[in-house]
């Protein structure tokens, strides 16, 4: 179920696979279940995959691993770069699903509320990732409405005014782009926080050992940002949200801040997918505008 080019490039380490099948693995790689002598391994792969996004997909899940006390973060096994005849790959510890239930919910949300708590400092990340399959630039910034519009705003609408896909005027944008100082004061108050930074359903699971978080985009930014991205596109129980809130409220102002961050994660989608995501994040951009 996997190329044999790839079977001899895990088993140099992580020794002899006696069988392989494949798991559902997300829109963009494929991904197998491996049977080793040391038990079940997560194989995800790509032939075409871009360069490093493994190896950054790895150290943020490492990173995450160090901060996020309560919640279930894969240990990273192995990974191999691409080379002919054998697709990038990264090798995760297997996590063995089980059904959700409200109490997890709630767990995820108080879990990942301590994982924004987690010390950090600076807005950005060593190294550029990935969002998707598109290119994640982290470069530091001085503020975080900076970096928000530098880092993701700027260069997703670039690449949709360039497919001729932009949604909305751009006066719209550069008048949105000109207010950010102003609607996101309040991250400035609340500093910097260690950010899964694609937190939709697929990138979370139930397992038997508790929620678990996969396939991060990580970086130092404005803690809403995850909340944002996971009330975008539902999937997340009522008691998710109430209980993160809880541990740590949220400022007046979070719808508008909603709509901002949530506006890049849909530029990705106009980028990714398509047109079919062009008139949701126009009428987003309104919303966080006002109009």
């Amino acid at each position: 179920m996997i190329p044999d080019g790839l079977r001899a490039a895990v088993e140099a380490h992580l020794g002899r696979v006696l069988s392989a099948e494949s798991v559902g693995g997300g829109s963009i790689n494929r991904a197998a279940r491996l049977r080793t002598a040391d038990g079940p391994v997560f194989i995800k792969y790509h032939p075409r995959s871009p360069a490093g996004m493994f190896a950054a997909e790895a150290r943020g899940l490492d990173a995450l691993r160090r901060a996020a006390a309560g919640l279930v973060i894969p240990r990273v096994l192995a990974r191999g770069d691409a080379r002919e005849g054998v697709p990038a790959w990264l090798a995760l510890e297997w996590l063995e699903p089980a059904a959700p239930s409200p109490a997890d919910d709630e767990r995820l949300g108080r879990g990942l509320a301590a994982l924004h708590r987690s010390p950090v400092a600076g807005w950005g990340w060593e190294e550029p990732n990935f969002i998707g399959s598109l290119p994640q630039a982290n470069d530091t910034a001085s503020s975080w409405p900076e970096f928000w519009r530098l880092r993701r705003l700027g260069p997703q609408l670039d690449l949709a005014r360039r497919a001729g896909r932009l949604p909305a005027a751009g006066s719209e944008w550069a008048r949105l782009m000109e207010r950010l100082p102003d609607l996101l004061a309040a991250a400035e108050e609340d500093g910097p926080s260690l950010l899964h930074g694609d937190l939709w359903s697929g990138n979370r699971m139930q397992t038997t050992d508790g929620p678990a978080l996969i396939d991060p985009a990580v970086y130092r930014g404005h803690r809403e940002v995850d909340l944002a991205m996971a009330e975008l596109f539902g999937g997340f129980g009522a008691r998710f949200g109430a209980a993160y809130r809880e541990a740590w409220p949220l400022a007046p102002g979070y719808p508008t801040r909603r709509a901002i961050y949530q506006l890049y994660y849909l530029l990705v989608h106009v980028n990714l997918f398509g047109g079919g995501y062009v008139a949701q994040t126009a009428s987003t951009l309104r919303g966080a505008l006002g109009s």
